[in-house]
């Protein structure tokens, strides 16, 4: 199978096209400006506030200025999450107030907030009844020198189940210690999932330098009491849109690559690396091809997902209209601005042999595994899903936190994860006898 891949990605000679593309991407002063715009003059954007619903304004009127021929809304219903008024402060042995964020998907502390002894727990398999009535801090233990992704894949599992697997033992509320080595006294947002079977207790985060302050007190034998208020709550359902354009294929037009990212983010910092960067490589991308007038022979469709940080509803939606339309491939940029070192994908034997092949003379490595979160829904249809992967070691210390600002933006990545995603949406388009979607083996 590979090798007639190989035989028919031959036949297709579009090596030039994608390193021109390439290069076009490193060219491109508009990239920046663009994204720019979306920090600055937008900032955060939660699903459905009134900022994303003008990102969703803007990012339609930019396919339209791009010439692009198709640009369209297709609606979404979702039930964002609202933070609300919200603070911690520890009242004994010292009093203090903590850098702390909501959780998304909290639910709210009583009127008035909660006050509870803490306790100090460094994994799910140390709960127990200790922790009954008590305020639990996971404070997990982080091994020296790992990386930011194996630190969050430390904390992420805590953030998802922490919660309601303390309320069995019956906690009143849950801490968690933030990713980061050092935070600077920036705690990290995120969603956590609760257990329908167990009672739902307030849930957020506290910077890693007052977890770790609070761990030390405990492990003296010090009571540490808390004082938690959240106001969280949902907001009930609302519409609102993906956004999509495409260039239609010349040949194969019914046949699908994807090419996405979520326009949404958290409602702190300014969404730069989670997710405006995939947002404008998404958009420009797109404008890239279009500038130089190429006729791809499958369509390439772009899509702007919304609410993927509350819930995927986007990615379901248009998995819902879509899925049985034969998508060749869906690739997701949700991994930071850094320069481009791999591709990662998800498929069976097949449809990855062939992605091999059709993105080999982009000159990145392909490593099985991968697609973005928004792509859960296509992957299940069977379809070939993967990310760029790209060099950002300090991602993971400013996702989701009030620092995820157009600062930490290196524009020549920018442009650089650009080029890479107009030259692959090409390749992808044009390399011959793409497998059917499948079942994974």
């Amino acid at each position: 199978m590979v090798a007639a891949n190989a035989m028919a990605f031959a036949q297709t000679r579009t090596e030039p096209t994608a390193l021109a593309l390439r290069s076009a991407g490193r060219a491109d002063a508009q990239a920046f400006e663009r994204l720019s715009y979306l920090c600055d003059r937008i900032g955060p954007r939660v699903a459905c506030s009134e900022p994303f619903l003008k990102a969703v304004r803007w990012a339609e009127s930019l396919f339209k200025t791009d010439g692009q021929e198709v640009v369209r809304l297709e609606p979404v219903t979702t039930q964002p999450w609202v933070r609300g008024r919200e603070r911690a402060a520890m009242l004994a042995p010292v009093p203090y107030e903590l850098p702390m964020l909501g959780l998304g998907g909290s639910v709210a502390t009583p009127t008035g907030g909660l006050e509870a002894p803490v306790v100090l727990v460094r994994s799910i398999a140390e709960l127990g009844p200790q922790v009954k009535g008590k305020i639990v801090l996971f404070a997990p233990n982080i091994p020296e020198g790992a990386s930011g992704g194996e630190r969050y894949g430390i904390y992420a599992p805590l953030r998802f189940r922490g919660a309601s697997r303390a309320a069995a033992f019956g906690a009143v509320a849950m801490l968690l210690r933030t990713a980061p080595v050092h935070s600077l006294g920036t705690p990290h947002t995120g969603m956590l999932a609760y257990d329908p079977g167990q009672p739902k207790i307030p849930a957020a985060t506290v910077a890693c330098e007052q977890a770790e302050w609070m761990a030390r007190l405990l492990a003296q034998g010090q009571e540490v009491r808390v004082h938690l208020e959240m106001e969280a709550h949902s907001a009930g359902s609302v519409l609102t849109a993906n956004v999509v354009s495409e260039i239609r294929g010349s040949d194969r037009p019914d046949e699908i690559v994807l090419i996405g990212a979520h326009l949404d983010s958290w409602d702190i910092g300014q969404g730069a690396q989670d997710d405006g960067v995939g947002v404008v490589q998404v958009v420009e991308a797109l404008r890239l091809l279009k500038a130089q007038g190429l006729r791809p022979k499958r369509t390439i469709r772009a899509v702007l997902f919304v609410n993927e940080e509350h819930g995927l509803d986007g990615g379901r939606a248009y998995a819902a209209a879509h899925g049985q339309e034969k998508h060749v491939a869906a690739i997701e940029c949700d991994s930071g601005c850094g320069m481009p070192r791999a591709w990662s994908v998800a498929g069976t034997p097949e449809q990855t042999g062939w992605f091999l092949q059709a993105a080999a003379p982009l000159g990145l490595p392909v490593r099985l595994g991968g697609g973005g979160s928004d792509l859960d829904a296509l992957e299940a249809h069977g379809v070939l899903v993967g990310e760029m992967g790209v060099d950002v070691p300090e991602y993971f210390d400013v996702h989701h936190t009030h620092a995820d600002t157009l600062d930490k933006v290196d524009p020549k990545c920018l442009r650089e994860g650009t080029g890479a995603m107009a030259a692959l949406a090409w390749q992808l388009a044009n390399a011959l006898d793409a497998p059917l979607p499948g079942v994974r083996k």
